[in-house]
């Protein structure tokens, strides 16, 4: 995973960058924080014809508030 000091992380998968859809799940309380990826991880599941091409995680604050994001770029061989 590439890393930058701006709070985000990158996952990258093959050579291929091509993709036909991108999903976005984000999270600001604690325990759904705590759970995105296993959110994240069940929507892959149960999308057999997606070929994940990419997810960037993206954690941005204030003083009050945490968000998580995560973005999945897929690509659809149904589509």
């Amino acid at each position: 995973m590439d890393a930058s000091s701006s709070g985000t992380g990158r996952v990258r998968f093959g050579p291929d960058r091509k993709f036909t859809g991108a999903k976005v799940f984000s999270a600001t309380m604690m325990a759904d924080r705590t759970r995105l990826g296993d959110v994240v991880t069940d929507w892959i599941h149960s999308n057999p014809s997606f070929h994940v091409r990419e997810i960037i995680v993206t954690q941005s604050s204030d003083e009050a508030f945490h968000c998580l994001s995560m973005t999945v770029f897929y690509f659809d061989f149904d589509a």
